[in-house]
């Protein structure tokens, strides 16, 4: 059984007694014994214990982990301490720049805005090295299905964020007309300039929260 150690817990209690989860479990069992998988799995649930349910005011999605040596440790977009940003995240700081004035930070570790309520969550939470998308249609979906869902229930406003097309598929769980969606190109160099700069994500985020008085997210990060 999988422990949170917070409002999490229930949730993870139920959805893996079900089939599909326990076929996920068998199948990451016998990847992680002979390939090299990220993030380590310990990690792989770290979102979800840094921010408990009643925390969450902005989810961002992502498609899978990073797959390169050192990258994933359980929060889309983030990297770990150290680790060079790869180009998606340069990206949103460069958004970020633009639309709040944020100095653009050296490194890419992101807990500080898990701290502060933001929800970053890939839509599969496994990968093998070098090979993204690896781990699709083996379960993972399903769950992060289940807890978008869990998550537009809740009655708090949120902001969804949706950056490119995996995201936005996930439009239809968000169910909640109380919750603000925002949809943009992913913030890849394939596709940033088709949407994503200039789409003031963030700032408008914060209105959001502001007009519903919940407290405003800090973005900016400190070196």
């Amino acid at each position: 059984m999988i422990e949170i150690g917070n409002s999490w817990d229930d949730f993870f209690q139920k959805e893996t007694k079900k089939e599909y989860y326990q076929k996920l479990r068998k199948f990451l069992i016998e990847e992680y014994k002979v390939k090299k998988i990220y993030p380590t799995m310990d990690n792989i649930f770290a979102i979800f214990k840094e921010v408990p349910l009643e925390n969450i005011k902005v989810v961002i999605l992502g498609q899978d982990p990073y797959h390169q040596p050192g990258q994933a440790h359980g929060m889309s977009f983030s990297v770990q301490p150290g680790i060079s940003k790869p180009p998606s995240l340069v990206n949103i700081f460069k958004e970020l720049q633009d639309d709040l004035g944020c100095k653009i930070p050296e490194g890419g570790y992101l807990l500080p805005w898990a701290q502060e309520g933001i929800f970053l969550m890939n839509t599969c939470l496994t990968v093998e090295e070098g090979r993204p998308n690896s781990h699709k249609g083996k379960g993972w979906e399903r769950l992060t299905d289940e807890v978008i869902r869990l998550i537009s229930a809740e009655e708090k406003p949120k902001v969804f964020l949706l950056w490119g097309s995996d995201a936005k598929k996930k439009k239809e769980l968000i169910s909640n007309p109380k919750h603000l969606i925002l949809e943009t190109v992913h913030p890849s160099p394939l596709s940033v300039y088709r949407g994503f700069f200039g789409c003031k994500h963030f700032s408008r985020a914060n209105a959001f929260l502001r007009e519903n008085n919940r407290k405003e997210i800090s973005w900016c990060l400190d070196d």
